[in-house]
């Protein structure tokens, strides 16, 4: 039953897009009709996912999901950079590592219940993240000081992004052999899309999502605004969940069904790829429109930190439980309390 309600659900977000090019909806409209739009569209996702990951393995199943769960954000920042909203894209893609690392993981854990983590993964997604900290602090602490020089914090950044692209394209090379080589297929006949529908289905489900993301990031502003939430609030947490709905889904479903591991790996997966790989990849894809600045705030890098330290504790022994998960949804409930707190950065 769920499931055909779901599928009926994938015919939203074609109507979402048309209802918004087509008709002066209102924004509230919007907001509601998009966010529901972009539940069947994560659920299909995690099941394509799903199914590639029978041919390829967990590892290389999760670096799919991270992949094309990754597209709207991509969008969605260099939208906000065209429109001249530099503290919102650091805010959404702050808040996208965040939540992929106890959002999306605090929930997969939490509705997996016990179970098994791969740790070579895991501790590998922690250093690439925590390189991308250290380095983010290079063009970030200069910009801390009063009356910073904006160019040189844009010009510091560069160097910054080229370096995270080089590390992640090595370690995806070697991240994938490993886990081609680890993972040893069936010769019993696989109970599966074929891995091209997969693979379909993942594409067109990303390209709906970023539609139908791009529609729900243009009302929520308007609609933030009604209630008095900050700009980078509504970036750093409402748009970074919004953007991140086909890893909470897609993780969610998986770890629904048992495949913990497989759930593990999508969570840990994205926000390490949003880390090293979207981050620098916005930072110099923006100079195609208006060069961007990794010039994060204090509370910015302090949540960054945080929230590795925390996962790294909670699930270092590669064991999952939903008292765990429970831990990682709590944390992340503090990190938007401060992110509230925080406000608009100053000037």
């Amino acid at each position: 039953m769920i499931r055909r309600i779901l599928l009926a659900g994938l015919a939203l977000g074609p109507a979402v897009i048309a209802l918004h090019y087509l008709t002066d909806l209102g924004d509230t409209a919007l907001f509601v009709l998009s966010a529901s739009a972009l539940i069947p569209l994560a659920w299909l996702i995690g099941e394509a996912t799903e199914h590639a990951s029978e041919y390829t393995g967990p590892g290389i199943g999760g670096f799919l999901n991270a992949t094309f769960g990754n597209a709207p954000e991509l969008i969605i920042a260099l939208i906000a950079i065209h429109e001249g909203l530099p503290d919102v894209v650091r805010g959404s893609l702050v808040g996208s590592v965040v939540g992929n690392l106890l959002l999306v993981l605090g929930f997969s854990l939490f509705a997996g219940g016990a179970g098994r983590i791969e740790r070579w993964s895991s501790r590998l997604s922690f250093g690439m993240i925590a390189l991308a900290i250290g380095l983010f602090l290079i063009p970030s602490i200069p910009s801390w000081s009063s009356g910073s020089d904006a160019q040189r914090i844009v010009d510091l950044s560069v160097p910054v992004a080229i370096a995270l692209l080089v590390v992640y394209a090595v370690v995806t090379v070697i991240a994938l052999r490993r886990h081609r080589i680890g993972h040893v297929s069936s010769d019993e006949e696989i109970d599966a899309w074929s891995f091209k529908a997969a693979l379909a289905a993942l594409g067109v489900a990303t390209v709906v999502t970023a539609l139908v993301a791009q529609i729900l990031v243009g009302s929520l502003v308007p609609f933030a605004e009604k209630v008095g939430l900050s700009d980078f609030f509504v970036a750093a947490v409402i748009v970074a969940i919004v953007g991140n709905a086909a890893e909470h889904g897609g993780a969610v479903i998986v770890a629904y069904r048992g495949k913990i591991k497989l759930a593990a790996e999508i969570a840990l997966s994205s926000s390490a790829q949003v880390a090293v790989f979207l981050i620098p990849a916005v930072v110099l894809l923006s100079w195609l429109i208006e060069p961007l600045a990794l010039g994060f705030r204090k509370v910015e890098i302090g949540a960054l930190a945080a929230s590795l330290a925390v996962v790294m504790v909670t699930i270092w022994s590669g064991v999952s439980s939903r008292l765990r998960g429970a831990l990682l949804i709590a944390a992340y409930a503090g990190v938007a309390v401060v992110f509230f707190i925080a406000g608009d950065p100053v000037g």
